[in-house]
């Protein structure tokens, strides 16, 4: 079956093309919008060919595994003539919106919490960014391990400078992606929000950091000068989101004749005013407090902690909420940030992979059932690469007990990792390929960690977490 009539059986499934809001994809995910969540039969979504998983949220997620997903969303966009990443409820009428928001706020209240929403929202907001973070990521990862290993030879070369200058680039200028984001999730002019992101990165020239005289601009809630990064890649993402309601606020008042032009004028002052004196003060704050706990956990609790952040890592994975923890990772990751650029986190959650890898093989070894091998076998590849979406929801997690297994054996590699305060020095991908982001020299520590997961993961699947019976109902008798 190719793509194309995949495409025709999810539409089918989904309730048709008029009832697709958005579609976008990411690294193993089709992430699909819908209007009306009720016209969709997710039993039929799940038992089309390729579909390893759906995961149930406002925006549904359409698991097909790395590389197969980019080709089903280029066939699904030309089916619903929707493009990547746009809304389709922002070309239709008012009465179309207002229902659309009706069944939304319906299923919400139904289905979801409070926070959980939120969760899915900022997820939403970076879903989008992958590729770049990702790319961006592995740059940085590598021409940081070229430099140490050459002794910085290659350094003022054009072309290698210029390869270094796409990883700095989409770090440097993230806040502008993800409050233009924002706005959009959040309902508003996605430039709007772009332009909120702008004012949180550092630039000489920005008025704000102009001085009169020998005397800096000073904010009215601090009375000191003016920082474009105090509260980071939070403060872009709340300014997205607040420019977003305020636009949609001032909307409802403003007359018609002025609209065009008046509404997006007096949502983008009283939004940038807000950001700096109120948004971004609130967000080191937060930002803060977020760093005190996670330093808490690493520090304070130490293998222990190690431990629960990547045993508690594949559930948060599982409904597509671990997106959420970008903010964290660039926080982490920021050379003027309280850990000097070194992320701490990130190689205590990879264990994760290492966990389910394990769990895989466990099982493929211990079962007879012919179309379970089949499935370990084509995920499990892809697994010790950094991609373990498809191991989970086509093996692990319908399983149930070898999911909770792997979540064990990942616990073990997580509390070694913070025992040997492995870091990396940008985000990326996992498994494998995370050895081009570890700090230079802690490649050896990094994959002995994953080691440990990935045998623990073994040994707790092999005895406890094999359950033919189990294996029978959800893969049939083969």
């Amino acid at each position: 079956m190719n793509e194309q009539e995949v495409c025709r059986l999810l539409l089918d499934a989904l309730g048709g093309k008029e009832n697709i809001r958005s579609n976008n994809a990411c690294m193993t995910r089709l992430r699909v919008g819908v209007h009306d969540l009720s016209r969709v039969d997710l039993e039929a979504l799940r038992a089309v060919e390729g579909v390893l998983g759906v995961v149930e949220a406002d925006t549904l997620q359409i698991v097909f595994g790395p590389g197969k997903v980019n080709k089903v969303l280029d066939a699904f966009v030309g089916l619903t003539g929707i493009p990547k990443g746009a809304d389709a409820g922002t070309n239709t009428d008012v009465d179309v919106r207002a229902a659309a928001r009706e069944n939304k706020a319906e299923q919400n209240a139904r289905r979801n919490g409070l926070l959980q929403n939120l969760l899915k929202r900022v997820a939403n907001v970076f879903v989008p960014l992958l590729p770049g973070i990702i790319a961006a990521g592995l740059v940085n990862g590598l021409t940081n391990v070229i430099n140490v290993s050459t002794g910085g030879s290659l350094s003022g070369l054009w072309w290698y400078e210029c390869i270094r200058s796409v990883g700095w680039a989409l770090f440097a200028y993230l806040p502008i992606f993800a409050g233009y984001n924002a706005a959009r999730e959040f309902g508003g002019s996605p430039v709007l929000g772009g332009v909120a992101g702008a004012l949180c990165v550092a630039n000489p020239a920005m008025p704000l950091l102009a001085a009169s005289g020998d005397v800096q601009v000073t904010l009215p809630m601090t009375g000191a000068a003016y920082n474009p990064s105090s509260g980071g890649l939070l403060a872009a993402l709340f300014a997205g989101a607040l420019i977003a309601w305020l636009e949609q606020k001032v909307r409802t008042v403003m007359p018609e004749m002025i609209d065009t032009f008046a509404t997006p004028l007096v949502a983008l002052v009283v939004g940038a005013l807000a950001l700096v004196a109120v948004v971004q003060p609130v967000s080191a704050v937060l930002m803060q407090g977020i760093y005190t706990v996670m330093n808490v956990t690493y520090e304070g609790m130490g293998a222990i902690g190690g431990y629960l952040l990547a045993a508690g890592f594949l559930p948060l994975v599982s409904i597509g909420l671990h997106q959420a923890l970008t903010p964290i990772h660039v926080m982490l990751n920021d050379p003027a940030g309280p850990t000097a650029g070194i992320n701490y986190l990130l190689p205590v959650l990879m264990m994760a992979g290492g966990g389910q890898v394990g769990a895989g093989c466990a099982l493929y070894l211990k079962t007879s059932n012919a179309k379970l091998k089949g499935y370990i076998r084509d995920s499990v590849p892809v697994g010790i690469l950094g991609v373990g979406e498809p191991l989970m929801y086509a093996v692990t997690l319908p399983l149930g007990k070898p999911f909770i297994c792997a979540c064990l054996g990942s616990g073990f590699g997580g509390a070694l990792a913070t025992l040997l305060h492995i870091g990396t020095v940008s985000q990326g991908v996992s498994g494998l390929f995370g050895l081009l982001i570890v700090v230079p020299g802690q490649q050896l520590p990094y994959v002995a960690a994953m080691a440990v997961a990935c045998v623990t993961g073994f040994v707790i699947t092999w005895f406890f977490g094999v359950d033919e019976a189990r294996i029978r109902e959800v893969y049939g008798a083969s």
